[in-house]
């Protein structure tokens, strides 16, 4: 799994590399990312916000638009959750969310190149990408859930 820091470029570096200019809240958002992967636009304003106190939550959505037009970050969008940012996007890979706890982890493709998938019809399409996310229950909630069902029995079998 590679991102665009796992290159040791400085954040500044990747930002001009990009053609964008450097601010002190591109860096930060650079910095957040690569410290929070898969992390909301909300999230990544949080942690800016920390080192960059005067950065409002707009400049934030405009430095990762920029970003993802510059093909410097990458978001997805999983269904019913706001959209994610990631500085993964020299590969194709996907997404295993966690249905309960929402914690998402990167799956490298089976295939490799995109696209990885083929539909039986491609309607004329030239096909370049294919998005799949997988769901399920992380093992902390399956274990939590796992728990409160024992819990309950436990309960259920002592009020009889």
């Amino acid at each position: 799994m590679t991102s665009n820091l796992d290159h040791a470029a400085a954040p500044a570096e990747l930002i001009r590399a990009a053609g964008l200019r450097v601010t002190d809240s591109r860096k930060a958002v650079v910095e957040a990312l690569a410290a929070h992967p898969h992390a909301s636009a909300d999230d990544v304003f949080r942690q800016v916000a920390v080192s960059v106190p005067q950065t409002s939550l707009q400049s934030v959505y405009n430095a990762l638009t920029d970003f993802v037009e510059a093909g410097l970050v990458r978001r997805f969008e999983p269904a019913g959750r706001p959209g994610l940012f990631e500085l993964r996007v020299d590969d194709n890979h996907h997404h295993l969310i966690c249905r309960e706890c929402g914690a998402v982890h990167d799956v490298d493709c089976a295939h490799g190149a995109a696209p990885c998938l083929q539909p039986a019809d491609t309607f004329g399409f030239a096909i370049t990408e294919a998005e799949v996310t997988f769901w399920g229950v992380c093992p902390a909630c399956a274990d939590a859930a796992a728990a409160t069902d024992a819990a309950a029995a436990a309960v259920s079998t002592t009020n009889f």
